[in-house]
């Protein structure tokens, strides 16, 4: 299951830089289907008619090292406009009968490029002569190809923008599509549409027409079984399918015991009242803390989680009778760093809740209607899917849950805690219009008690842990500044509202080099 692929659309070769999903995304946000794929996967004969332009991403190799990588040559010259960012400018230059060179002066962070020729690439991109970029190679090409031409340099590359204006080929050497780069939007946009001559077929409408009629072709007359969260993601699932097949869906909702306070009210009510979907409410709470008891390591808490879900779901899943399709809330990202996309290296840095989560065994047909969607496009759909704002603007929330915010044994006495103090938090966010400013907050309860005094009495209890991270898409994030008397006011109302509690910390580490989960 997945959006329909013969759409026109810019096709997206990754080299391995960090900011390859942010040129898919500007894509995106422009009105044009973009799609992603690895250097080392793509061919010449696998380019079809409807792929009207191609990028080639920067990446953190050199030009000759790629000669010891697959990489079809063939691909640059089937007269289909590219636009070379970065490493992908150098390739251009190398393959075309440039050179490249380690530069004699690295360029990290912002540099300015002055205007040298006019070009279709660049119109309305400078505000005047000059313009701030954001670079980031160590790189450059030092000659160009006899076909190319400059269009813009800077102080340490003179190539900073070429064209090869017959070949309809271009290359930056910076990063057009983070946001540090002035007017980067307006230069993405000319490729897109004034050289690919492109047209927008891509919207939130779009995608959900598409959807519920692939849904409608696939499941026929059978049932799915969808597990659900009430998180963004399988919520906007739930409602997809309930849209194209209604009565045939059925959700299985497991309440471990470890969601944020009121969750499993607020997820019946939604679902199961208001829109009227085939609900089963499985409280398994006592199983799950039982299972825990003594579980400190927070891998092993993620497996015995993990592995107990997919087993009590399981078990009423085979209480629905002829069911053929399983639908889960994956996600763009999630196949991406699952490798299965781009086949780029990255480290395991803790086992992954989303992809392939649910059992094999089960032989049941996978449907993943979102997993070519990124999560603001999947807000912008579950908003076209009727859902409410407060569903669609929830903040992410781990599949363990509670458990790995919660370093340490898990007691019901800390989860009921953390639970309070989470809810506060969520509160005080809300009342001071906070929380749609902020991607993902959070409370967490340490495994550390501190001495306190309160009135005349000593107290020796828990610490806890603030968190709010701005973001984009979860990658990368940073802390939120908040003013000092909401960090005092959350402070005094947790202190002396929760048994339990007697110290707030608030966490100012980014990602990297953190994680913005604890464990």
């Amino acid at each position: 299951m997945s959006l329909d692929l013969n759409l026109d659309k810019i096709l997206i070769i990754d080299f391995g830089s960090q900011f390859t999903q942010l040129i898919v995304r500007r894509i995106r946000e422009l009105g044009v289907y973009s799609e992603l794929t690895s250097h080392k996967k793509i061919k010449s004969s696998q380019i079809k008619q409807n792929i009207k332009g191609i990028v080639l991403s920067g990446g953190p190799l050199n030009v000759y090292q790629l000669n010891q990588n697959l990489f079809d040559k063939k691909i640059l010259k089937l007269g289909i406009p590219i636009l070379g960012i970065c490493f992908g400018h150098q390739i251009l230059s190398k393959f075309n009968g440039g050179k490249v060179k380690q530069s004699k002066h690295r360029e990290f962070g912002l540099a300015n490029i002055n205007k040298k020729n006019n070009s279709l690439l660049i119109k309305n991109f400078f505000i005047k002569k000059r313009i701030k970029v954001w670079m980031s190679h160590a790189d450059q090409v030092y000659k160009l190809p006899k076909s190319f031409k400059v269009i813009a340099s800077s102080e340490n590359s003179k190539f900073a923008i070429v064209e090869s204006k017959n070949e309809k080929i271009f290359g930056v050497q910076f990063h057009p599509e983070v946001t540090h780069t002035e007017n980067g939007r307006k230069l993405i946009s000319n490729f897109i549409f004034d050289i690919c001559k492109i047209k927008k077929n891509w919207s939130s409408k779009s995608q959900k027409i598409q959807l519920i009629k692939e849904v409608k072709q696939q499941v026929g007359s059978n049932k799915v079984i969808c597990a659900l969260s009430g998180g963004v993601d399988s919520s906007v699932v739930a409602q997809l399918l309930n849209k194209a097949i209604g009565k045939k869906l059925y959700c299985i909702f497991v309440n471990t015991g470890l969601l944020r306070k009121n969750e499993e009210k607020q997820v019946i009510t939604t679902f199961k009242k208001r829109l009227k979907i085939n609900l089963i409410y499985v409280n398994a709470e006592k199983e799950f803390i039982k299972r825990l008891r003594n579980i400190s390591d927070p891998e092993k808490k993620r497996k015995i989680i993990g592995n107990l879900f997919i087993k009590i779901f399981e078990r009423y899943a085979k209480k629905i009778k002829n069911v053929k399709f399983l639908a889960q809330g994956t996600l763009y990202p999630d196949l991406i760093e699952s490798k299965s996309v781009t086949g780029s290296q990255t480290s395991k840095i803790k086992s992954h809740h989303n992809v392939g989560g649910l059992p094999k065994k089960m032989n049941l047909n996978l449907i993943e209607p979102l997993k070519f969607l990124f999560k603001d496009e999947v807000r912008k759909l579950g908003l076209e899917l009727k859902l409410s704002k407060e569903i669609i603007s929830r903040h992410p929330f781990p599949g363990p849950g509670l458990a790995i915010r919660m370093p340490g044994l898990i007691t019901k006495e800390k989860i009921k805690i953390l639970k309070e103090a989470d809810h506060y938090f969520i509160q005080a966010l809300r009342k001071h219009n906070l929380y749609n400013k902020i991607w993902q907050a959070y409370a967490a309860l340490l495994p550390v008690k501190t001495v306190g005094v309160m009135g005349d009495n000593r107290t020796y209890e828990y610490l806890c842990l603030l968190r709010a991270i701005t973001s984009q898409d979860g990658m990368t994030a940073d802390f939120y500044e908040f003013k000092k008397s909401f960090i005092q006011e959350i402070s005094n109302k947790i202190v002396n509202s929760i048994r339990g509690i007697n110290r707030v910390v608030y966490d100012i580490t980014s990602k990297p080099p953190s994680t913005i989960e604890l464990e």
